[in-house]
């Protein structure tokens, strides 16, 4: 993750959370009182943001706020392990709490459901990654909470890769005019993507020269068949409505890569409680 921007955004989610101050913490404590607090598993999880984020929020708002014991990301904890302890000024502490739970709480949600795909498709030579489905101003965290996962990143933005969707074919008029606009207009280093959903558009894909070919909302037997048509002259990519009872059998198809939108935009968040050291 870029630094910079992640300290960008964390101090931003921080002024929304503060506003103009915490009335209850800072009329209960003074300045001067410490105190030390553990974030503790609730549920089984993989860890993901906890040292490079819920750690940086808690420095960020008091540079001089301790934390250690911190688990690395990927690892898988049990209910009622602590992922990392925070030690320092009372009032931060608790200013911090809620920005760095929700952050925390949402990207182990990610790679724990990453991390279930991933263990689904370990008998296959297939990668699991993610899309552009995800929350507005979340897109670097929820791509490094994939990873965390075990999972992989498709294109971070439009300006990462050429990928000429349904909108692009119908605007342009055809399939094959879309792939020949962009060979004139695309440097040489730059691989080309379609997206189909019939077999004679993956027939079209190879004669005109596509670098990879989606599969998009296919069923398997068509995957079956777009596979073998393709037959090693193209990375093949599957996606839509990929689930984890569907993942499998997609897998066996013979698919090089599933990207799978609700890695991100439909991971249940973890139960991650702050658990103050008395």
């Amino acid at each position: 993750m870029d630094r910079s921007e992640l300290h960008r955004l964390l101090r931003s989610f921080l002024r929304e959370d503060i506003g103009h101050g915490d009335l209850s913490s800072e009329s209960l404590f003074t300045r001067g009182e410490e105190g030390s607090a553990r974030l503790v598993a609730r549920d089984p999880l993989v860890a993901a943001g906890v040292e490079s984020v819920a750690g940086e929020v808690f420095r960020l708002q008091n540079p001089e706020i301790q934390t250690s014991g911190a688990v690395a990301d990927g690892s898988m904890v049990a209910a009622g392990d602590s992922l990392l302890t925070v030690s320092g000024s009372v009032v931060d502490l608790l200013k911090a709490e809620r920005v760095a739970l929700n952050l925390l709480q949402r990207l182990c949600g990610i790679a724990t459901l990453t991390a279930q795909f991933v263990e689904k498709t370990k008998l296959y030579p297939v990668r699991i990654t993610d899309t552009r489905k995800t929350t507005p101003g979340l897109r670097m965290l929820e791509k490094y909470a994939v990873r965390a996962g075990g999972g992989y990143n498709h294109r971070f933005n439009l300006s990462d890769g050429v990928l000429i969707k349904d909108n692009h074919i119908a605007a342009c008029g055809s399939l094959t005019k879309a792939v020949e606009i962009l060979r004139e207009n695309i440097p040489h280093t730059i691989r080309i993507e379609v997206e189909t959903d019939t077999l004679d558009q993956v027939r079209e894909c190879l004669n005109c020269g596509a670098d990879i070919i989606m599969l998009d909302n296919m069923d398997l037997e068509s995957m079956k068949q777009a596979v073998a048509l393709i037959d090693g002259r193209a990375l093949i990519e599957a996606s839509g409505g990929v689930n984890l009872e569907t993942v499998a059998a997609i897998a066996a198809t013979g698919v090089d890569i599933i990207s799978i939108g609700a890695l991100t935009h439909s991971a249940p968040s973890c139960d991650i409680g702050m658990d103050w050291q008395t």
